[in-house]
């Protein structure tokens, strides 16, 4: 039986040479699946990563298109801020702020699509690099997903213990810069109102919320990813 990526491959090599023509409408997954001799969920997982690049446009009700104007969609993955900071030949230092469990503000709860109010673990923590201020993790985390008498953070931080221990399916990313309040300048030692480098993440396994996180960068703080 074919893998899904043999699949994709096959599907995206008949878009690239053009037997499947920008904005026309594919053969029914069911059909596609006969014909490539896959099961269905093989597919279904095969024209969705298409869909996910940029590659096909999927309607419900509305058929699968090819993408008239294809458009590749950038892939991140989460970082290990520990391996950022180690990447710049840097070493790395960790300090735990706060960890308990509080209601999050309603903008954290819209964040995490949360039907009702209830606790969450908030866990604040400073990463160092060369004993100099880094990046400030403000972290609000689904208990269910890392329970106070399991992940302690002490030692190892929130972001790097749910990267090692907890997958997500779906997320969302904003990039912006926010200015230095109070607690950012005694954690990270910039001028108050100093402009920052901030990432705002949420993911969620499922539909279920794991976590929403704000990343505060030191001024100076520069981003480089691969296209």
């Amino acid at each position: 039986m074919k893998s899904w990526q043999t699949v994709r491959a096959e599907a995206l090599a008949r878009i690239r040479s053009g037997a499947w023509p920008p904005g026309e409408t594919i053969p029914r997954e069911a059909d596609l699946a006969e014909e490539f001799g896959c099961a269905r969920a093989t597919m279904n997982r095969a024209m969705q990563s298409l869909a996910d690049e940029g590659y096909l446009d999927r309607r419900r009700k509305g058929g699968t298109r090819v993408a008239a104007m294809p458009v590749r969609k950038a892939v991140f993955e989460i970082p290990v801020i520990r391996q950022q900071v180690e990447q710049r030949r840097s070493t790395h230092a960790y300090r735990l702020v706060t960890d308990r469990l509080t209601t999050p503000p309603e903008a954290v709860c819209a964040a995490l699509k949360f039907g009702s109010r209830m606790q969450l673990r908030r866990v604040t923590a400073l990463h160092l690099a060369d004993g100099k201020p880094f990046c400030v993790e403000d972290r609000w985390l689904n208990p269910a997903f890392a329970p106070p008498g399991e992940a302690d953070f002490a030692e190892v931080s929130a972001n790097e213990w749910l990267v090692r221990h907890v997958t997500y399916s779906t997320g969302t990313l904003a990039f912006y810069a926010r200015p230095a309040n109070a607690a950012l300048v005694r954690l990270l030692k910039c001028a108050h109102g100093a402009s920052l480098f901030a990432i705002d993440r949420t993911t969620f396994d499922a539909g279920t919320p794991i976590t929403s996180v704000t990343l505060t960068y030191a001024p100076g703080y520069r981003m480089e990813t691969l296209m």
